[in-house]
């Protein structure tokens, strides 16, 4: 055991996301301060991002486009190269721009004579009007000139990102980098392959900015938190760096993915990588692994922590059962030692509740852990981060809220809970409006009919922006059958009085549950337009079901009419399982007519229209009555 002062470094692995830090990081380097431990934390994921989009980054990557044949020069790469001095000479001033260091260049960039334009520009031909006028005048009109030109950058560096991936490496996007090679996959053979491949620019850059953390910071354990698929290669890739620069540095993999797909980890590779591998909430594990590195507690006795046998080679699970450290205990995170000023807004999509993923600098935090309902069919209720409900005061609340906006100077928060809960939020309202604290914040919730008129309102008094939730399948049969705890017409009620409430609303949509027939999806959708017609949701977005094994549909097939499909032996990744529905619809057919018409109905677009029109094939018209969601918003109360 090592017998250095304890120096933890955790590091967000790319990618996650671009214009804000990804929480895990600040939450475990807040707590492992208030436990007096030195501690520090790096993004890795924006530093790749930044080192790459740069005129040095460029040039690298138009030496590697050099060695290609011709033939592998796809209409990204020749519009790259074409214009290739244009992208050295604006990707600084852009990336500049983007983080809030240049407005002023918004007038270049919108007058659409700066930068170079590739591929996608294509799609602002979508938006012509029919004397050929300007696609963006809808939007923007003649004063966003911030946004327009926000917009116009990020279609730049989505042209850039796939050179990246035609020149580079094939994996590679800003958020689901190389995600194929992890999630629910079986076996690490696919990850070891490609991490035993030779590394490509990217892989080199990740790790050059690896061994100049390892420098800056000197740790003693380096903790990697893998929140999604598309973060586990370059967190492995990481920690070789890491093992290739100095074996004795303790490396310990943790995160929202190991929680959910590796709970039945058995492939000893992994632990050529990393020293330690730890489930569900990191705070009780981190420190009995703290405690054995200093020599203070035995291998034995580690909490929820998977290891290899020195011995026999074996992969073992060893889990003190301790109790957790309370959510009210956890700490303040900290951003200290985050480039907050470095941070890329970006603006994909042209609606303005949307924006708010990828626009902005959001101080993360979490009124609750867990999930108070903790019983939708298709969730992974029995995992900690669901089923382990625990909240805090509002005034602990309130205090770390304004703890951290003296830290940062920024007053956008994002509640990232499963589902905030009603009963909190009007509590932590009240005491924001009390304290004055000023802040802007927005979040997840249910759409539950606790959200009264008044209680949307007293939300947005204290800041509240926007809401996002789940209507899932908008049917009352599936919805009963998700144990979703809401209605259509109690959807629409809480919808519209928080869009009067002056707060954005975005559904999360599904389709493919089981037993869901065509009739369904067509009425599904019939359900969506008439939200969006009567502003009661101002975004949303269809995700197909997937069916996981720690869900009760994944636990419970027979209650829900399907059949699970064998899976093969699990050594690695186990989370989404296939499986057989009677009902036999081509659910993939289906969801390319779903998502082309929310994508419509959030521009504003076709909500007049029969909902048959927008897939390309024969479908039964709805079954649902025109006004029937103006009809449910008139029996509110």
């Amino acid at each position: 055991m090592s017998t250095l002062p304890l120096r933890v470094l955790s590091v967000i692995p790319p990618m996650t996301q671009l214009n804000t830090p990804y929480p895990s990081t600040a939450y475990l380097t807040g707590f492992l301060r208030s436990r007096e431990v030195t501690a520090y934390q790096e993004d890795l994921a924006l530093a790749l991002v930044l080192r790459l989009l740069s005129a040095d980054g460029l040039r690298a990557v138009a030496q590697r486009i050099d060695a290609l044949p011709l033939e592998k020069h796809t209409q990204p790469i020749q519009a790259f190269v074409a214009m290739q001095a244009r992208y050295l000479a604006t990707i600084g001033p852009v990336i500049g721009f983007l983080q809030g260091r240049d407005p002023t260049l918004a007038h270049r960039i919108a007058g659409r004579n700066y930068l170079p334009e590739g591929p996608r520009f294509s799609s602002l031909d979508v938006y012509l009007d029919e004397e050929g006028g300007d696609p963006l005048g809808w939007a923007f009109g003649a004063l966003g000139l911030q946004d327009r030109a926000k917009h116009l950058a990020t279609l730049y560096l989505n042209d850039l990102a796939d050179v990246l991936r035609d020149a580079i490496d094939p994996r590679f996007e800003f958020v689901r980098y190389a995600e194929s090679l992890a999630g629910s996959q079986p076996t690490f053979d696919p990850l070891a392959e490609a991490l035993a491949a030779p590394m490509n620019l990217v892989d080199e850059t990740l790790r050059e900015l690896t061994d100049a953390a390892l420098a800056r910071h000197k740790p003693t354990m380096v903790l990697l938190s893998v929140p999604f698929p598309g973060a586990v290669y370059a967190a492995f890739r990481i920690a070789q760096a890491i093992k290739a620069q100095d074996p004795s540095i303790v490396t310990v993999l943790g995160g929202g993915f190991v929680n959910t797909e590796l709970r039945e980890l058995k492939d000893p590779r992994v632990f050529d990588y990393f020293d330690f591998v730890t489930l569900d909430a990191g705070e009780r594990p981190l420190l009995a692994l703290l405690e054995h590195v200093q020599g203070k507690r035995s291998r034995q006795r580690l909490v929820r922590t998977f290891v290899r046998d020195a011995d026999s080679g074996a992969v073992r699970y060893v889990n003190l059962v301790e109790p957790d450290v309370a959510f009210a205990e956890v700490g303040t995170p900290t951003w200290d030692g985050l480039p907050l000023d470095r941070y890329l807004s970006l603006l994909d999509m042209l609606n303005p509740m949307n924006r708010l993923w990828s626009d902005g600098r959001w101080n993360k935090l979490t009124v609750a852990h867990g999930c108070y309902w903790k019983k939708c069919s298709f969730c992974d209720v029995g995992l900690d981060y669901i089923g382990r409900y625990e909240g805090a005061s509002a005034s602990v609340l309130a205090d770390r809220i304004q703890t951290i906006v003296a830290e940062t100077g920024q007053t956008g928060f994002h509640f990232v809970d499963e589902a905030a809960p009603p009963k909190a939020l009007k509590a932590l309202a009240s005491e924001l409006i009390e304290r004055n604290a000023g802040i802007s914040w927005w979040g997840n919730i249910r759409f539950e009919k606790t959200f009264s008129p008044e209680l949307c309102e007293l939300l947005a008094d204290s800041g509240c922006i926007a809401v996002s939730g789940g209507l899932e399948v908008a049917s009352d049969r599936l919805l009963n059958l998700m144990k979703k705890g809401v209605s259509i017409d109690q959807v629409a009620r809480v919808t519209r009085a928080f869009s009067d409430a002056g707060v954005l609303v975005h559904a999360y949509l599904m389709y493919g549950f089981p037993t869901q027939t065509v009739q369904d999806t067509v009425d599904a959708l019939e359900y969506v337009r008439q939200l969006f017609e009567n502003d009661c949701i101002q975004s949303g977005f269809f995700h197909r079901f997937a069916c996981t094994v720690h869900s009760p549909v994944g636990l419970n097939p027979d209650e829900y009419g399907i059949t699970l499909k064998p899976l093969p032996d699990v050594t690695f990744a186990k989370n989404d399982v296939g499986f057989h529905d009677p009902t036999g619809v081509d659910h993939d057919a289906l969801g390319k007519g779903l998502k082309k018409a929310i994508y419509n109905f959030m521009h504003g677009i076709g909500l007049e229209e029969d909902v048959r029109s927008w897939f390309p094939f024969k479908v039964p018209r709805t079954t649902v009555a025109r006004h029937r969601i103006e009809r449910a918003l008139s029996q509110r109360g």
